[in-house]
């Protein structure tokens, strides 16, 4: 009976107040004080090495707290856990507190543990583990809550927006003890530049926590996972995330591809038009030199893609692409050029167009001279391309000396006309110095056609 007593006052000689108020007589009253007295005093002797040692708990809301009272050196004296309001909760093995949430954990005469589960922020403060020795023992340990923040909601988005406008999104939570944080991401990359704002709840124990992401809206940002993250110690490095998924509206953006970088005569080209936007773009429209396509037949459109084929130098000029959707429209413009064939044997054929009107020994030589360098060049067909080009010098050489040849060829020519015609002159005159008139003079002279025949009869 003086033990369970015992278990709801720390002050025994309570126990024989209450007893008589209830009517009880006690003889031994007396008795009972003395033997207490000299307990205590052996308690005073032996406890001087004793104190007990806690330490301090952190929980979660609606988690078990785990309280353990441990004691080095003990010999019987009683151990209890109190809660902050000083109500006891368990004396030794003895539950003093009808809380179904608090339970026994162990229990001897070195160590007292107890849990509290379903734990709530109202359980959070200061329990004490006393050991009664003489004078008592304490040794605190602090309970400490975590509350857990709500799963966070982004406000403040509408679909679709427009490129350039701007945008403001709010993430919120509440219920976080103490203060969670928030933190935004774009795709996975933390975006810095926020606002944010704390507040306490009601209950003057938990916070309410607010961010603002504010920017302008951009095509870039079409199909982003904007997130919003909370972390808190209480979440177990497993942060609630809220995601929103942006939706962009923008004019196309175009560009044309060709598929011939150096586009020749009889050659075929393909420009395709590359259309970007939101909505998806109509089908594009071609045009050159701003007007309809002039040939039809050979400028074929297929949806996005011209083709061209047999290019001529009509074809070259402006060829525009142009894009359009609700929001708005687009263009870009290729320039075509045709160039013409490119042909490798110029270089072998300038020295016989240039010798074709020469005398005919000087044809021969340079003939002769441009098949051997044609045999030359063609002597090795692996050679690089460095190698089977014309030399300069030698066709340079080989221009020089036909120049001088004909030069020498008209020279020797010029004379040789020169000297046979007066040699005619000469003959023509003799006999007609002494001719009376015109007539006898041709019949006298000398190279005649009737002299002729006279000395050729002579001569037979």
């Amino acid at each position: 009976m003086v033990e369970s007593v015992i278990l709801y006052y720390s002050d025994p000689f309570s126990i024989f107040r209450n007893h008589r108020q209830e009517g009880y007589l006690l003889q031994h009253e007396r008795r009972f004080q003395v033997l207490f007295a000299l307990t205590q005093l052996k308690d005073f002797v032996g406890s001087q090495g004793q104190f007990p040692l806690t330490q301090n708990v952190t929980v979660v809301e609606g988690g078990t707290a785990n309280l353990t009272c441990r004691v080095d050196q003990n010999d019987n004296t009683s151990l209890q856990w109190s809660n902050p309001a000083q109500q006891t909760l368990y004396f030794d093995d003895k539950k003093a507190l009808r809380d179904n949430r608090i339970e026994l954990v162990r229990a001897s005469w070195h160590e007292l543990s107890i849990s509290v589960s379903d734990v709530s922020l109202s359980d959070e403060g200061q329990y004490t583990c006393s050991l009664f020795t003489m004078p008592v023992k304490t040794s605190k340990a602090f309970l400490t809550v975590l509350g857990v923040p709500e799963k966070p909601q982004i406000t403040g988005f509408t679909s679709p927006v427009m490129e350039g406008e701007r945008m403001q999104l709010t993430c919120k939570t509440s219920g976080s003890k103490p203060a969670a944080d928030i933190r935004w991401f774009k795709n996975d990359k933390e975006v810095k530049d926020v606002k944010y704002l704390k507040e306490e709840d009601a209950n003057r124990k938990t916070f309410t926590v607010s961010s603002t992401l504010d920017f302008l809206a951009d095509r870039n940002d079409d199909g982003a996972v904007v997130s919003c993250r909370v972390d808190h110690e209480s979440l177990n490095s497993t942060p609630q995330i809220a995601m929103q998924v942006l939706e962009i509206h923008y004019t196309p953006l175009v560009k044309i591809i060709s598929s011939n970088s150096w586009p020749e005569e009889g050659q075929s080209i393909i420009l395709t038009c590359e259309s970007k936007g939101k909505p998806v773009p109509e089908p594009v429209l071609w045009t050159k030199d701003g007007g309809e396509l002039p040939d039809p037949e050979r400028m074929v459109v297929n949806g996005r893609v011209l083709s061209i084929s047999f290019l001529n130098k009509t074809d070259n000029g402006t060829y525009r692409c142009e894009a359009k959707n609700p929001i708005g429209r687009n263009s870009t413009e290729y320039v075509l050029i045709v160039h013409d064939v490119f042909n490798t044997l110029l270089p072998t054929t300038v020295i016989p167009s240039l010798t074709t009107a020469t005398v005919t020994t000087t044809v021969a030589l340079t003939t002769s001279t441009t098949t051997s360098a044609t045999a030359n060049s063609t002597r090795d067909p692996n050679a690089l391309a460095g190698q089977t080009g014309p030399d300069h010098a030698l066709i340079g050489g080989i221009v020089a000396v036909v120049v001088f040849v004909t030069l020498c060829s008209i020279i020797l020519l010029g004379r040789y006309l020169a000297r046979h015609k007066g040699t005619y002159l000469t003959n023509e005159a003799k006999g007609a110095e002494d001719a009376p008139d015109a007539d006898t003079a041709i019949i006298n002279a000398e190279g005649s056609q009737v002299n002729a025949e006279e000395k050729k009869e002579y001569f037979i």
